[in-house]
């Protein structure tokens, strides 16, 4: 039951810490309503219709990006159980197999991104 409980406990931290960074709308007003009529080829005006490839890739590099993010933070954690585990071989086999997962997480997320960037970059028009 305390196994849950740290589950939750740490995904409640790591979702709290997402909603601290998150971006907020405030009520500016709109400075770019007349900039097409200054200058019609600036970026802002001009439709830039990216192919479904280009969103694939941001949305995986993005996710690759957070796992990486997440498995620092458990090789972290796994390091700190290791060092206050006072020599107890169970909680030494512990830290040593977080780590070993954290590592194997990040290398198989690390091919799968290379995967798919290839098959994008194949299919790539």
């Amino acid at each position: 039951m305390s196994r849950i409980k740290y589950i939750i406990l740490t995904l409640g931290l790591i979702m709290g810490f997402g909603l601290v960074i998150m971006p907020t709308n405030v009520g500016a007003e709109n400075v770019l309503t007349n900039a097409c009529t200054a200058d019609p080829s600036s970026p802002l005006c001009t439709q830039d219709d990216k192919p479904l490839t280009d969103y694939i890739k941001i949305i995986v590099n993005t996710l690759l990006f957070i796992l990486g993010a997440v498995s620092v933070i458990m090789i972290i954690l796994g390091g700190i159980k290791y060092t206050t585990s006072a020599g107890d071989t169970k909680n030494v086999e512990a830290a040593k197999n977080t780590i070993m997962y954290a590592v194997i997480g990040l290398v198989v997320a690390i091919l799968a991104g290379a995967i798919v960037n290839f098959v994008i970059g194949v299919f790539k028009y």
